[in-house]
């Protein structure tokens, strides 16, 4: 969820915030020789200018915990500057580790942006790194506490015990983005204000701070020197930081208390919110205001595991800068997955910054890209060959002679190779202690189970003890529909959080607590396939999708549509939507409404997650003719439940928590997987009605057959079209799914 709030900007800058990062990227040594993004409508009136900064590794001498994900944050930024908002390379600044000191950091932002910057520029400023907090002689807040951003040459003493501390505060920050002189100006702040540590298989982006430290004599000689040549008084300097920011927008990760952490992502790690901004924006075809972006990046952070983050964003008062597209460029290119960089004869290196978190494993081999020109006309393809975190690399053929393919040009992924009999990582957490080997070979022992160690890569979900730490540090506002006893065993999330459901008796062995999970792992593995195999929410085809509250036209809980398919008009219908994720009482009565803008029937498949990963089918409905019943016409609309026609009503249920509302359609008949529906249903004798699925993993295997197949008849259709474009076949051992022939949708809101 998204909180849109005006406050004082060191308020903002203490929010603990979250960013990623491709591990062992060395921006630093990167060749600069970068050839001139293709001209798609960009024009470039103004100078665009920004100042990236990424701290993986602090001195060694620090006390400084090392972090995983910062230098790709970087990287992420870089890539969507450049090759989708028209940034030319010479203008990005960047620092990362050891070049990232104070004193770096500040001479950077003068002379790059303070010195360069007209007043119609447009300007970002991007941290990625630890943050922290110091003790505030003006208590702006009651807690007396200033934040502050951690430079490479900062530390803290062992104990942590205060001091001196070489952090930049807030209120220097506040200072330097008051010296811009344009209003066009735009700080992304990736960094915790505390909690400093390990949290499930994450690392918190901050070490830490309180009353005990102090700023340095540097930096308060560094703020009275602002002070002077901006001609502020103390007193004018207080009152104009409590008004709010000084110009243009800041944009966090999370609010201030919450924490931000390096994300494990399949392949690197990464901050979660920054992945989530750069991917979405990589998808937009067209530039929205700020308060209509933030909301729909804020609510994608649902789908990954690690939910405990609150974007927020905070504007210059007055200014109504909410209302001006994210950067302040109105003018931006095309949606794409990905985007060429480096062409080699007939092999090509990607960056793959528009693809969803959940589906990165797709995109190993196998995998296919279209190539298109700035009027979105295919040139060629791409078969991908092999990828290193977001770097894909791939061999370009069926070029049409009459056009050069140059770096920068765009790439609409066509298919995904999903690997047959996927598995799902299971992290062993250290509250297991002594039954830790135990845990592992009664995971192990279990199929299409793959259990890890923690701080190792990526993992869906850990498996571990309910500590008395732990349940200290349960959020008092989190939905559960019973609190885990201390002692008891269960799966967490990502981040540490509780699975709901997932919790036995404090005196339960850990044998018989992973024979009683078996059903929620297949759940979980189930889900994740699905999440891997579609690209929920950007499809091209025309189909759009509502959540209302019965009787309640007027207020939508949830809309979304594929970005490339709906027709434009159709993203100003989220202007009614609320920032924050949709909460709902249980019982309340909803109705769902799926629109077919296609020329041709699609088939329709519409699954609801709960909170404890349990699967139901809602559509369709009709068990004596699944297939024919999943059809929708060209044109018409589905209303579930229908009036006069269903026997049901949609309400929402316990358990208590986020659930999910996942609508699939296709241009072919989903037929294998709705015949094991179909197989359920009679078993159960059921002839109608949402059905709970007691096989997810041979029914989500199913599916991906369905889909496999669809893409392999669709294979004739493109080697005789006029581009002669032809897909590779399958290899053993790898589904291909055509996304050009499916739509996923996603809406999602929490039941209290």
């Amino acid at each position: 969820m998204l909180r849109i709030k005006r406050r004082n900007f060191l308020y903002m800058a203490s929010s603990a915030l979250a960013s990623l990062g491709l591990s062992q990227c060395k921006i630093s040594e990167r060749n600069t020789d970068f050839t001139i993004p293709l001209n798609r409508g960009s024009t470039n009136k103004f100078r665009r200018l920004a100042l990236l900064v990424g701290i993986n590794n602090y001195a060694s001498n620090s006390q400084i915990p090392l972090l995983q994900g910062c230098l790709t944050d970087v990287e992420l930024q870089r890539n969507l500057l450049i090759y989708h908002f028209g940034f030319h390379p010479q203008d990005i600044l960047i620092l990362t580790n050891s070049q990232a000191t104070r004193k770096g950091i500040l001479t950077a932002f003068e002379e790059h942006l303070i010195k360069q910057a007209k007043p119609e520029d447009v300007v970002v400023f991007h941290y990625s790194g630890h943050g922290s907090q110091i003790v505030d002689s003006d208590h702006d807040f009651p807690d007396g506490l200033s934040s502050t951003i951690v430079p490479f040459d900062s530390s803290r003493p062992a104990n942590n015990s205060g001091g001196i501390v070489q952090d930049i505060t807030g209120h220097t920050l506040f200072l330097l983005m008051s010296a811009l002189p344009t209003e066009n100006v735009t700080f992304v702040l990736d960094c915790c204000y505390s909690g400093g540590a390990k949290r499930g298989n994450l690392q918190v982006r901050a070490i830490p701070g309180g009353q005990e430290f102090k700023a340095s004599p540097e930096e308060l000689a560094y703020q009275r020197q602002w002070l002077s040549q901006l001609n502020l008084t103390p007193a004018d300097f207080k009152q104009q930081r409590r008004k709010g920011v000084a110009k243009g927008v800041v944009i966090t990760a999370t609010n201030r208390d919450q924490l931000a952490a390096d994300y494990p992502f399949n392949g690197f790690s990464a901050g979660a919110f920054t992945y989530l901004m750069s991917q979405y924006l990589w998808q937009e075809s067209s530039q929205q205001s700020l308060i209509k972006t933030l909301p729909n990046i804020a609510r994608s952070t649902t789908q990954i595991s690690f939910t405990m983050q609150t974007p927020e964003y905070e504007v210059k008062p007055g200014s109504r800068n909410e209302q001006k597209p994210i950067y302040f460029i109105d003018k931006v290119t095309s949606a794409a997955e990905a985007v060429v960089t480096k062409i080699e004869d007939e092999f090509v290196e990607m960056w793959l910054g528009g693809i969803d978190s959940e589906s990165l494993a797709a995109f190993d081999k196998t995998a296919s890209f279209t190539v298109v020109d700035a009027n979105n006309k295919t040139i060629g393809e791409i078969q991908l060959q092999s990828r290193q975190g977001l770097v894909g690399r791939g061999k370009l053929f069926n070029k049409l002679s009459a056009v050069t393919i140059q770096p920068g040009a765009f790439c609409l992924e066509t298919v995904r190779g999903i690997p047959h009999n996927l598995n799902l990582k299971v992290g062993i957490d250290p509250s297991l202690d002594k039954d830790t080997d135990i845990a592992f070979n009664a995971l192990s022992a279990l199929p299409r189970i793959q259990v890890l160690p923690l701080q190792q890569g990526e993992v869906h979900c850990i498996f571990g003890r309910m500590s008395k730490a732990y349940y200290q540090k349960l959020p008092s506002s989190k939905n559960y529909a019973s609190l885990p006893t201390i002692g008891s065993l269960g799966l967490f999330s990502v981040g540490g959080e509780v699975i709901n459901g997932s919790f036995g008796v404090a005196t339960e062995i850990v044998t018989d607590a992973i024979n009683r999970l078996q059903v929620k792992l297949k759940s979980l593995l189930a889900i994740h396939i699905i999440k891997m195999s579609l690209n929920i929410n950007f499809s091209r085809l025309n189909v759009t999708a509502s959540l209302r509250r019965v009787n309640e036209n007027d207020v939508l809980i949830g809309q979304v549509f594929p970005v490339r398919g709906a027709k434009e008009k159709l993203a100003n219908l989220t202007n009614i939507l609320s920032p924050e994720v949709s909460k709902l009482p249980v019982n309340t009565p909803v109705e769902l409404k799926i629109i077919n803008n296609e020329s041709n029937d699609i088939f329709v498949s519409i699954l609801v997650i709960n909170a404890e990963a349990e699967i139901t089918v809602i559509f369709p409905n009709q068990w004596s003719a699944p297939g024919d019943a999943a059809r929708l016409v060209a044109g018409e609309t589905l209303l579930l439940p229908e009036p006069n026609k269903d026997t049901f009503s949609l309400q929402t249920q316990e358990p208590l928590g986020m659930t999910e509302i996942l609508i699939i359609t296709s241009l072919k008949p989903l037929r294998k997987a709705l015949k094991v529906l179909q197989t359920i249903a009679q078993n159960r004798s059921q002839q109608s009605g949402p059905i709970a699925i007691s096989t997810p993993v041979e029914v989500i295997d199913n599916l991906l057959k369905d889909l496999g197949e669809s893409s392999n008849s669709n294979n004739d259709l493109r080697s005789s079209n006029s581009n002669n474009i032809v897909l590779t076949k399958s290899e053993n051992g790898i589904n291909q799914v055509d996304t050009t022939q499916v739509a996923a949708m996603s809406i999602t809101f929490e039941v209290v």
